[in-house]
């Protein structure tokens, strides 16, 4: 009794502390609870990420009777090794450890097959997945995680912290069973949305002109960027080849490399702006002004060609992309005056855009020129560039000479939806607006006359400058005569710009000038996304209707309910009737120029209907979503084959209308 009694003082008094401690951990059980991973979604609320539930799968390899039976079955299904799996089951199993993971986040038909084995001591855990519905659309800019959630690249990565949320804990009394009575705890706090500024339809469209611009020239890589001037926000920003983040593991790192803003290039005649610019402002010339062009300028170490010749007004001359004309103004500038306005426009500095990796370019401070460096840097050679910043100079020029610092996030919103932060970007004024609206005119006689022709939209006015450079050979370090980056950037219409679109193709084969491979594809991406962002145009007859309205086209004879129910439209309104070239529709307009109504002859009905958009191509499709202010969520390439909602449906403007499309259907 004395020594029962002495072990309970001891235990009581100095163990006590201790034993306490482990009493309380063996009725504790504490399991964390994972916050959902917020959603990424464009300016229209269209998802882009979004995290699901899936199941993980471990194993207790001492409840495991028979190892290689099980390793046989699970590598089936997992599509793993089974030898390596069963060396770490039986590893695990003679350690006596109670924990092996055997695959992570597997898809529905795998965790079937896994459960349907049946195999004793294996047990799913359910995970968060991130999910990006759109495949391949926007990947350079949305990013991806890694198999622990964690964002690896875009605004997954650069949003790490407000996406993950903070997780929970669920604290559990149980009893000498393990059986819970008490439970308490913090509840997970999901994470924020971000609201990107990124159009998943504008998007879209410049994603597939530009892989195929790059198809067509076979060209070793390609970006193109879209911002609204104005505000500064950036609508599509793509990149060719692109990955499917849904994938992204098996993908190599050249393909998720940003090359937007990321690739340094030597800009060519694309930077002549900022001669032209900072002369203009200084008062240095006038659009009309004449400049002598004889073919060619000598400037220390060398002299420096041209295929513009005669005398030129500055207009005439930037149209042809003289360089003499541009190393002629960067002389009358000088050195320092020209730096400053490189600066200026934002080059030698990165953008701030809310990606990863943005590289500032390279402008060498004016103590580092050479003395030939004034015949090389006025006509974009000597500095390296990304397309983000000379998108962003361009934006300037049509911003009226103020430069709004392009961005992507819109807004963060918390898990209740509320606003928590708002993009406020930084703006300053580059060039008076007055410099910046001659500059704009000077602009558009590249399209009307001079190098940029095939930028030419329809129906609306365009400006830009076309750009085609030299690469650099690694091995001579002197400019190749094979590798060239042709680009254009430019903006629509010219007196209210709504849209700069650059487009940079990297090493074409043949046919390598900006005016060429480049100056097209702008075209082909303006004369889709104005439309859609309901710009009005301002280079055609009806010029002064909105952007909405079906402009009247030979279309196919309607039939005769449709060609009554369209009369008696007018007869009862007092409107006039125009039609477009889709079956069976006929659309009934107030004299104001304004949509009244569709009829679908098929339904009869006086409404807004769907259209049949089968067989269309995707350009034809989005200019008539646009038109009728349909929104359009495109899948795939080639010509529609499937549409939601039915053909007759009744839609509203502004609703959202789903089109597949394939080929050789």
């Amino acid at each position: 009794m004395v020594a029962v009694g002495a072990r309970l003082t001891y235990l009581q008094t100095s163990q006590h502390e201790w034993l306490a401690r482990r009493a309380r951990a063996q009725q504790l059980d504490v399991e964390p609870q994972a916050a959902v991973r917020g959603l990424i979604l464009d300016r229209q609320g269209r998802e882009l990420a979004r995290s699901v539930g899936v199941d993980s799968f471990f194993a207790d390899p001492r409840e495991i009777e028979d190892v290689d039976a099980a390793a046989s079955g699970l590598a089936r299904v997992l599509k793993v090794d089974q030898t390596s799996l069963a060396a770490r089951l039986r590893e695990a199993k003679d350690a006596k450890r109670g924990f092996v993971w055997l695959a992570r986040k597997v898809d529905e038909e795998q965790s079937r097959a896994v459960e349907g084995l049946k195999i004793k001591g294996v047990y799913p855990v359910e995970e968060q997945k991130r999910r990006y519905p759109n495949g391949a659309l926007a990947a350079h800019v949305v990013g991806f995680v890694g198999l622990d959630d964690k964002g690896l690249a875009g605004v997954e990565q650069m949003y790490d912290a407000a996406l993950t949320g903070e997780p929970g804990r669920l604290v559990v009394d149980t009893d000498a069973k393990r059986r819970a009575f008490e439970s308490a705890g913090s509840a997970p706090q999901d994470g924020r949305t971000l609201v990107l500024t990124i159009d998943q339809t504008v998007q879209y469209i410049v994603e597939r002109e530009l892989t195929a611009a790059v198809e067509k020239s076979q060209a070793k890589s390609g970006a193109a960027v879209v911002i609204d001037p104005r505000t500064g926000e950036i609508l599509a920003l793509a990149n060719a080849p692109a990955f499917d983040p849904n994938d992204a593991a098996g993908v190599s790192a050249d393909a998720r490399r940003n090359a937007a803003l990321q690739n340094i290039y030597e800009p060519g005649s694309t930077f002549k702006v900022v001669a032209y610019s900072g002369s203009l402002e200084e008062k240095l010339i006038k659009p009309d002004d004449k400049i002598e062009c004889p073919g060619s300028i000598s400037v220390p170490g060398r002299v420096v060609h041209d295929h513009a010749r005669g005398t030129l007004t500055a207009t005439e001359a930037l149209a042809k992309s003289s360089n003499v004309a541009a190393i002629k103004l960067g002389m009358r500038l000088g050195n320092e005056r020209l730096y400053d306005y490189i600066r200026r426009f934002g080059f030698g500095s990165k953008t701030g855009v809310e990606l990863p990796g943005e590289t500032a370019g390279l402008v060498r401070p004016v103590s580092k020129w050479q003395p030939g460096s004034i015949g090389s840097v006025p006509i974009g050679q000597e500095v390296g560039v990304t397309p983000v910043q000379m998108a962003a100079a361009y934006a300037t020029i049509a911003n009226d000479g103020v430069r709004v610092a392009p961005h992507l996030v819109r807004e963060v919103r918390d898990a209740e939806g509320k606003v928590v932060e708002q993009s406020q970007p930084e703006s300053h004024r580059v060039v008076s607006a007055e410099t910046a609206r001659e500059l704009r005119g000077m602009l558009e006689m590249v399209t009307l006359k001079g190098t940029a022709r095939a930028a030419r939209l329809e129906g609306y006015t365009a400006a830009g400058k076309t750009g085609t450079a030299q690469k650099v050979d690694p091995k001579t370090h002197a400019y190749s005569q094979t590798k060239y980056v042709g680009s254009f950037v430019g903006f629509a219409p010219v007196e209210n710009p709504a849209a700069v679109i650059i487009v940079v193709l990297d090493e074409p084969v043949g046919a390598h000038q900006g005016g060429a491979v480049a100056a097209p594809v702008f075209s082909e991406i303006a004369d889709q996304i104005l439309p859609y962002l309901d710009v009005m145009p301002d280079n055609a007859p009806d010029a002064k209707a909105p952007a909405r309205q079906l402009a009247a086209a030979p279309a196919p004879a309607l039939t005769a309910s449709a060609q009554a129910a369209a009369r008696a439209a007018k007869e009862h309104e007092g409107a006039t009737v125009s039609t477009v070239a889709l079956p069976e529709v006929a659309v009934s307009t107030t004299p104001g120029g304004e949509i009244s109504e569709i009829v679908y002859a098929s339904a009869g009905e006086r409404a807004l209907l769907m259209p049949d958009l089968r067989g269309r191509s995707v350009r034809d499709v989005a200019r008539v979503c646009a038109q009728l202010g349909l929104e359009l969520e495109a899948r795939g390439e080639g010509r529609a084959v499937r549409q939601t909602p039915a053909v007759g449906s009744q839609v509203e403007a502004g609703q959202s209308v789903r089109i597949e499309f394939g080929r050789g259907e």
